[in-house]
Order: structure tokens, then C-alpha cells, then sequence
């Protein structure tokens, strides 16, 4: 049994950055840059008004100066001419700043009879023009890798940049197994349960920027978890759900080693979560989860999601840890890593009396999980511990 630590390690191990593909701009939100970008134009691509006002010469203006209007600037229809000495042009937000004109006195602090202005008696000294390349320049980049936001998108966008290179989507298949399980929807036998475990996975992945193939529940027989597997071919990453212990129905570990799985680690030092496997198998990685409700989803955030993100070709792969007091005491740890759902509340952190790794419901009112190292003392409200959000 190894420790969290060296698991984790393990896993990262087997995978590494998939290749980059280019795809519109307008499907990019929420994917990773491959590589940098760089803007194909300035922004602005011109002086350009920050006001609605009057652009003249900055040399010019002094309280009652007058002014004649000669013409009009407006976003996206410049003035054509070049400012005079005693001449004006109307503008308007965002438009180009007329030759001549190095400021814009916004209409506020104006008088206009018919063609003629006249300034007030209080002009503020800034002039009210973006320069042009005062957002970005021609040649700047966009770095990478960084997972796009809205924001990045728009930033994009203004770039100029209308095909985005990113990572290819991991392609990861969610293979549950077990003669007890049944699709949502389905009338279960008296015996049986609904499969929850790989949808909240799929969910949990593609969040996260997989493509997430469910295949059909394997049943507990060599011949149904070979054809699962087979079902498998082409996936970068085999997640299976159940089947990973030593019991007489636990087979994906000798099927598995059958279709010449290699094998990196089994057993890992953790609640919930101990019996875990990870290797290679046909080319793919794979790594077997624990079939308890609350043991896989843990599971999938602590190793399959570092997982994922290094598919991804992100920096950060790890889950940022956060520190917050304790809002109760709690009594020792055992021998294993505990991964202890909990509540954030004023503050605090708040871990639920009920830990058992079937409590869904627990897990879906959490917001994070306290980590607890092997053998932790007990501890004190207000003693500070580390979790990650969920």
C-alpha cells in the first residue's frame, strides 16, 4: 500500500500533454492554448475618443475659448480633414481622433450655438484619448498554456485571431462494472442499485475538459468486461468504477492483466479510496477507482483530475490547497490519509459527523475536503487545516 503522495506521482507518470489542434474561435471557450498567440493588429488601431465631446488642439484651450465646428467623428466614420487652428470636430466614444487634434473636451463642458462652441471655466487637463496600441500592440501574445476564458476569448477576438490553437480533448471512457447495477430510469431488481457513480464522474470530467465516453455497465464475467474493454479501444484514458478489491467478483485486475495491462500500483493509503490501480493497458492508461459512490468521486478529484489537467498540457495539475480553521473539534486519525467531507461556514471549516463512502447525499452538501495526514492527532476548533474545494 502506497502513500497518496507516491500515487498521485504514479498516475502523473503515465500520462503527458496530448497533441494541439486548431478550432474556431467561437468553440475555444473553456479549452487550453497550446501554444502563444500573438495579436495581428493594435487595439486601439488608432487614437481614438474615450468621450462623447469635441476634439481640438490641446494648445487652444482656455476658459471662454470659441471654437467652430467643422465636422463630426463617429465610431467607424473618421473625419476626413485635418484640424485648423480655432476649429472643432463633434466625436463621439470610439471614434478616431481627427490629424491635428490632440484633445477631446467632453460635451459637458461645452456650449454650442449652431456651429460655434464655447469652452466653460472648468476643463479637466486629461485629454480623453486611448492612444492608439494602449490595449495591446501588433506582435504581443497571449501565453500559454492557460485554460480560455470569456475574457480571453474577447481578448482574442480583438487580437484578431480567429482560429485558436489548443489541446486535443482527452478522451477518456467511464467503464462501470457490477451484476448489482442498473441505469437511472431503469426498475431495478430487488437486489440491485442505480449505477451513480460514472455519471457524476462524466460530469466532474467534461467539467473539466474532457470528452467522456460512458460505456455499457460490465457485468461480472470475464467475457462482459473483455468486450468493455474492447468497447474502450481509442480512449486515452479507462476509468473503471468497482471490481478493483480481491474479491470472488472482483475481476478487472486479473482481466485486466489478461489483455496485458502493466500494472504501476495497488492499494493506496486513503479513506475513501484504498482499493485503487493504475497501468497500462492496449496502449491506453487506466486506472481501476473504488466502487463506493463517495470513494470514486474523491478518487476521480485527488487523482483522475491531475490526470486530466496534464493531458491538458496545463502547469498546474494539483488541486490548490487551502487553509482555514477548524469549526469543531475532531477526534484522531487512523493509519490512512483521510479525505473528510466538509462545509465552509463563517470562515471555518466544518467536517460532517457522517464519513461513510456511501453517503452521496453528505457529498453533495459538502463544499470541500479536509485533509488529514495518517495518524493526526486529535484536534481543536480553531486549529488550522488544509482541504481542497469541491
Amino acid at each position: 500500500m502506497i502513500s497518496v503522495d507516491e500515487a498521485l506521482d504514479a498516475v502523473l507518470n503515465l500520462v503527458a500533454p496530448l497533441k494541439s489542434e486548431d478550432v474556431p474561435l467561437r468553440a475555444v471557450n473553456g479549452r487550453v492554448l497550446s501554444r502563444p498567440v500573438t495579436a495581428q493588429r493594435n487595439q486601439p488601431p488608432f487614437a481614438a475618443s474615450s468621450m462623447d465631446g469635441y476634439a481640438l488642439r490641446r494648445a487652444e484651450v482656455e476658459p471662454d475659448a470659441m471654437f467652430k465646428v467643422v465636422g463630426e467623428a463617429a465610431a467607424g466614420h473618421g473625419y476626413a480633414g485635418t484640424l485648423r487652428a480655432g476649429q472643432a470636430v463633434r466625436i463621439f466614444t470610439g471614434a478616431p481622433v481627427p490629424d491635428g487634434a490632440d484633445f477631446v473636451v467632453i460635451q459637458e463642458d461645452v456650449t454650442r450655438r449652431g456651429d460655434l462652441i464655447t469652452l466653460g471655466h472648468r476643463i479637466d487637463k486629461k485629454d480623453n484619448i486611448r492612444p492608439a496600441g494602449g490595449d495591446f500592440r501588433l506582435g504581443d501574445e497571449l501565453t500559454a498554456p492557460r485554460r480560455l476564458r470569456p475574457a480571453d476569448v474577447a481578448l482574442l477576438a480583438a487580437m484578431n485571431v480567429a482560429s485558436v490553437p489548443v489541446t486535443r480533448k482527452p478522451i477518456i471512457a467511464i467503464l462501470a462494472t457490477g451484476d448489482e447495477l442498473v441505469q437511472p430510469g431503469e426498475d431495478p431488481g430487488p437486489d440491485q442499485i442505480i449505477a451513480s457513480n460514472s455519471y457524476g464522474l462524466a460530469a466532474m470530467l467534461e467539467d473539466a475538459g474532457a470528452e467522456v465516453r460512458m460505456l455499457p455497465i460490465a457485468r461480472d464475467t470475464v467475457a462482459s468486461l473483455k468486450q468493455a474493454f474492447a468497447l474502450a479501444h481509442g480512449a486515452d484514458l479507462i476509468v473503471t468504477i468497482g471490481g478493483a478489491s480481491v474479491g470472488d467478483h472482483d475481476l478487472i485486475a486479473p482481466v485486466a492483466a489478461e489483455l496485458g495491462m502493466e500494472q504501476a500500483f495497488y492499494k493506496v493509503a486513503m479513506r475513501p479510496g484504498k482499493p485503487l490501480m493504475a497501468g497500462k493497458i492496449a496502449g491506453a492508461t487506466m486506472i481501476g477507482l473504488p466502487g463506493n459512490p463517495v470513494s470514486a468521486m474523491v478518487c476521480g478529484a485527488i487523482f483522475v483530475l491531475p490526470m486530466l489537467r496534464r493531458m491538458l498540457g496545463l502547469s498546474n495539475v494539483h488541486a490548490p490547497l487551502h487553509s482555514a480553521p477548524l469549526g469543531r473539534e475532531i477526534g484522531a486519525n487512523g493509519p490512512r490519509a483521510h479525505y473528510m467531507r466538509a462545509n465552509l461556514r463563517d470562515g471555518a471549516l466544518y467536517p460532517d459527523d457522517q464519513q461513510d463512502s456511501s453517503l452521496l447525499s453528505v457529498l453533495a452538501q459538502a463544499d470541500a475536503l479536509m485533509i488529514r495526514p495518517p495518524q493526526d492527532p486529535a484536534r481543536n476548533a480553531g486549529e488550522i487545516q488544509q482541504y481542497i474545494l469541491i
